[in-house]
């Protein structure tokens, strides 16, 4: 449970409190539980929409996505506006896009960036906010940062993504998050199925990017990763719905 609230208190606003530091290991096996807060996340964003039942869907859509951001503490956002800024000041140049990514400001870039990510979302969450347009995209994204951590080397030799890299427990994480795969597709929904083609494709996509721009990820990469799989994943959700229901 000690991995599970680290995951907690990274991932959410949650206060989460130790007597002392987690070690590394605890740290890193904190990956395992990703999907799991994403899961909460959810959860609790379906009770927030249910409360707001009857409200005016715009009113409705702007509350959910102002407590979505809240809950999280615009912790990937952060992460997309600092990758939006490495792509555009960086050039192609590596070691000028790491700078870019330390640097703690926001550029136009990455400003453009995260408004462009919140009214797809809010323009999402207007239309539909039932339970797999709530509960799967947070789910699903952060389901994809273990996967990321797996298959992408960590390019960065300090900070807290380099000690979960090189601590990474991947003789449980594989088998974990491939029983978490299974049983996430027996329990979505025919109808939902694209959310799960789309979170395959923003993974597939971004870290394809992220190996040919910097031999790698980083932690705003992962961070970028969820913003982007969320908003794609929910859209698409949408449209589906939409196109069903014509």
């Amino acid at each position: 449970m000690r991995a599970f609230l680290v995951a907690l208190q990274f991932l959410t606003r949650v206060p989460v409190r130790f007597a002392d530091s987690p070690s590394q290991q605890t740290v890193a096996g904190s990956l395992l539980w990703y999907p799991a807060v994403g899961l909460l996340i959810g959860l609790m964003l379906w009770l927030f929409s249910w409360l707001l039942d009857g409200q005016a869907p715009l009113l409705s859509a702007a509350l959910i996505l102002s407590a979505w951001v809240g809950i999280s503490g615009a912790l990937h956002l952060d992460g997309l506006a600092d990758c939006a800024d490495a792509i555009v000041g960086g050039r192609g140049n590596r070691e000028r896009m790491l700078a870019i990514m330390k640097d703690a400001a926001a550029g136009p870039m990455g400003v453009s960036a995260i408004v462009l990510v919140l009214i797809l979302k809010l323009g999402a969450l207007s239309s539909a906010h039932d339970w797999p347009t709530l509960v799967l995209p947070p789910l699903l994204a952060r389901g994809l940062v273990p996967l990321l951590f797996l298959s992408t080397p960590y390019v960065r030799r300090d900070g807290l993504g380099s000690a979960m890299a090189e601590h990474l427990p991947r003789n449980v994480l594989v088998p974990v998050l491939g029983l978490g795969g299974l049983a996430t597709l027996v329990a979505t929904p025919l109808a939902a199925m694209p959310a799960l083609i789309a979170a395959a494709a923003v993974l597939w996509l971004l870290r394809a990017a992220a190996i040919r721009q910097l031999g790698g990820f980083t932690g705003d990469v992962a961070g970028a990763l969820v913003e982007l799989a969320e908003t794609t994943i929910l859209v698409a959700l949408v449209l589906v719905s939409s196109g069903h229901s014509t």
